[in-house]
């Protein structure tokens, strides 16, 4: 037997274990709900009541501070707000939003999407609590380089209760998590499925690229470590350009596609609607297209995991609600927008239908060669850009994860950046489905601590809120006398 699967088989008693407990599922209407699946999606839905729907209030104005309407020339950090928003984009938009709509739509129907699109929308709010609180309560280190995230506000919300163990305790994990999801999620994974969709277009089995993952591995370590070895602002200055096109690529061939069909269009519209609120096969259908439409918003925007602090803690702002604000764009472009691009191009193509016997990535690339014959070639790109845009920002979460956990020592940093390198390596030329199942588990244990941590500090954050919002009217009222 080969040594990784050797390897692989020897990790999956506790890959079980850890993921039978993270995503332990309840049975409803002959569905199973994960119960990590409702404590994100509760979360999303309480913080938008909470904050009266902030979501849609200010949706204007997070657009207005990303352009720079509201910055002060002074503000502390490394990073803009653009380059924050890009860091945090291109750690979420992966190849969740290609495969994993595909899956939701084949499975759960068209109405998938449209519970995937609502979803998205009151998932903007978690991210804005969770993104205000990162940048209030971010440090900076004694070679003043900035850094924050969910474990010092999870640190402050129980010292203020006088529990500064379990304070402790919860940040730990929060960190352990983060950096044992980064190796499997942020590389490994995305190693994997980057080779796979490169050996498909270069000829299969028969193709260059046969048996040698380990040279396409490398190469993306190489590119991976030259931008992970200048930092945040290596990684944010990336992010900037490659999210932004690859996400254009993408989205322009999206709506070709759909030109293409577009008598389609009212028709698609009115099925995904109809679908979601009306389905013929009675309440169960209704639940599995809400289920699936919900389940691939929350796990593709990752709102409530906490990731999205640690790339918004090094933006230059001295107003901590002024980003939280930017921060909240993120799952509208990721969901509403990328992940809508995929599901109504399957949904008009009718490539979707039961019985076609496809799913994931070749679903997504049969609904695409729909209008466009070589869009195979221009998915492999996406996928490649989609795979090295989440390996640098995660590389970046678990880094600042380790640091808080070993100390802020060079040489770890170092060691760190060499181990996340090689196991881009590993991915692409190893199968290690257990192991990368078992840092999928860790990524969303991330959820547990953090969203424990937003609702202790829930009433804070409706204060600062409230402060901002004065301060900001203030600010429109004499802008007529200047």
């Amino acid at each position: 037997m080969e040594i990784d699967k050797l390897i692989d088989a020897a990790f999956e008693p506790v890959s079980n274990a850890v993921a039978s407990v993270i995503f332990y599922s309840i049975r409803l209407l002959d569905l199973e709900i994960k119960l990590i699946l409702i404590w994100l999606v509760v979360a999303a839905v309480f913080f938008t009541f909470y904050l009266g729907f902030i979501n849609i209030r200010y949706f204007g104005h997070a657009i207005a501070v990303l352009r720079g309407k509201h910055d002060n020339g002074d503000s502390t950090g490394h990073i803009s707000r653009f380059q924050a928003l890009m860091t945090s984009l291109s750690a979420t938009v992966g190849l969740g939003n290609i495969a994993g709509v595909a899956v939701a739509v084949s499975v759960g129907g068209p109405g998938a999407a449209f519970w995937m699109a609502a979803m998205g929308i009151f998932s903007m709010s978690t991210k804005f609590v969770e993104v205000t609180l990162g940048i209030k309560y971010r440090q900076c280190d004694n070679r003043n380089m900035i850094s924050g995230g969910p474990m010092h506000y999870l640190y402050s919300a129980f010292e203020r209760r006088k529990k500064p163990q379990m304070g402790k305790f919860m940040a730990g994990l929060f960190a352990l998590c983060c950096v044992g999801g980064t190796i499997g999620a942020g590389g490994l994974f995305q190693a994997n499925q980057a080779y796979q969709q490169a050996l498909i277009v270069t000829g299969g089995d028969a193709g260059f690229l046969a048996d040698r993952g380990w040279l396409f591995g490398l190469f993306m370590a190489i590119l991976v470590g030259m931008v992970i070895i200048g930092g945040i602002r290596w990684i944010a200055a990336v992010a900037g350009r490659v999210v932004p096109i690859m996400a254009v690529i993408y989205i322009v061939a999206g709506i070709i596609v759909i030109s293409v069909h577009y008598e389609a269009i009212p028709g698609a519209l009115s099925t995904i609607v109809e679908m979601a609120l009306y389905p013929e096969a009675g309440l169960g259908a209704l639940m599995g297209a809400l289920l699936m439409g919900v389940q691939r918003a929350t796990f593709s925007n990752e709102a409530g995991l906490g990731s999205s602090a640690i790339a918004h803690c090094a933006v230059k702002t001295h107003e901590p609600v002024s980003q939280g604000m930017v921060g909240m764009l993120g799952p509208f472009i990721d969901t509403v927008i990328i992940c809508m691009v995929t599901a109504l191009v399957i949904v008009i193509s009718g490539s979707y239908v039961e019985g076609s016997g496809i799913e994931g990535v070749e679903l997504t690339s049969r609904a695409f060669a729909s209008g466009i014959s070589w869009f195979p070639y221009v998915l492999s790109l996406t996928v490649f850009l989609f795979a090295y845009s989440t390996m640098i920002s995660w590389s970046y979460y678990g880094l600042v994860c380790t640091t808080y956990l070993f100390g802020e020592r060079m040489a770890i940093e170092w060691i760190y950046k060499l181990l996340f390198c090689m196991f881009i390596i590993i991915g692409a030329s190893a199968q290690l489905s257990n192991i990368i199942l078992f840092t999928d588990a860790m990524v969303f244990a991330m959820a547990v601590p953090n969203i424990i941590g937003l609702y202790m500090l829930a009433p804070e954050i409706k204060k600062d809120l409230r402060i901002y919002l004065q301060q900001l009217k203030q600010k429109t009222q004499k802008l007529p006398e200047r």
